[in-house]
């Protein structure tokens, strides 16, 4: 296990991004259209970079957090729990325009996701001028991390913001109708995290997930157009990554699977933390992927009781 009494960076990562509620269904058995079918809902706090910055602070990382949340209870509460993780939240915008977000998701009765729907309209509110007042939050980061549910003008004053303070750039594509906001930014990003189907819209070419080498090189080439770290998660077949000192491929770990929402949050957030703390790529990955798996197994969007010692205990 490796000793952080040294490495971890007393600089907090910058997170910007979505957050709301989850409502998951999980199906009982093959679902039938135009009825009700049995199942169980439950409901947790989500967002992509709502539950990297969670993860982040449950693995001992300091972490500043910009989004925006409806001035109704739901966002109140999520503040307060983000809080009480360790996620400083002074500079989340609270609004009356918009409730916080909501995110929908069915999964069938082994954890596949059946499809979901998401409406963020309040994280359309983190203008350019918003996150411009909030400079000194970029100037002071030791890495920044962001979703694509963001607007395009909002991430490129992002980018523009994270060069003046001369930040590394994490981000994840989020959904194959947002990846392509990234695009124009593929070489100025230290890692992106898609899945195979953001990675098709990245790289203009189909990626099937059941084929890792065929991820891998689309992984390669993702490189090539100048991110320096990119991981494609693969569901059940694992994670292949690619920088400019190499690649690999780390499988799954078998595990059953109550709800797959959050699992690749937890990954992304652990390589950030490797990153931060000089862990090599494949220890980081393989770490990522251990918390993938845990998360994989808990009915919510993040491990409450999520460690390094855990993700250890989990290789």
């Amino acid at each position: 296990m490796v000793d952080l009494s040294t490495s971890l960076s007393d600089a907090p990562v910058l997170v910007i991004g979505s957050a709301g509620v989850d409502i998951i269904g999980r199906l009982d058995r093959q679902s039938l259209s135009g009825t009700s079918n049995p199942g169980h809902i439950r409901t947790s706090f989500g967002g992509v970079a709502r539950n990297v910055a969670e993860n982040l602070a449950r693995l001992g990382q300091p972490v500043n957090f910009i989004s925006v949340v409806g001035q109704d209870t739901i966002g109140v509460d999520l503040l307060h729990q983000l809080e009480s993780a360790g996620v400083d939240v002074s500079a989340v915008l609270r609004t009356n325009k918009h409730s916080t977000g909501t995110y929908l998701g069915v999964v069938n009765s082994i954890g596949e996701l059946q499809f979901g729907i998401n409406d963020l309209r309040a994280t359309s509110l983190l203008s350019p001028e918003y996150l411009r007042k909030h400079i000194d939050l970029f100037k002071n980061a030791s890495m920044l991390f962001f979703d694509a549910n963001l607007g395009r003008a909002a991430i490129k004053t992002i980018m523009s913001l994270a060069n003046r303070a001369r930040l590394k750039v994490c981000a994840d594509p989020t959904s194959i109708f947002l990846a392509d906001r990234l695009c124009p930014y593929m070489s100025r990003l230290s890692l992106i995290t898609p899945n195979s189907s953001e990675a098709s819209v990245l790289c203009g070419n189909p990626v099937d997930a059941s084929q890792f080498r065929e991820a891998m090189e689309t992984a390669k080439f993702l490189v090539s157009q100048g991110a320096d770290v990119v991981l494609i998660t693969l569901a059940e077949f694992g994670v292949v990554y690619a920088s400019s000192e190499g690649s690999g491929h780390v499988p799954s770990i078998r595990t059953k699977i109550l709800d797959p929402t959050g699992a690749g949050d937890a990954l992304t957030a652990t390589v950030i933390f490797s990153m931060l703390n000089n862990i090599s790529l494949d220890d980081g990955v393989r770490l990522g992927v251990s918390a993938a798996s845990l998360t994989l197994h808990h009915s919510g969007s993040v491990r409450p009781d999520l460690s390094l010692e855990l993700l250890y205990e989990h290789l």
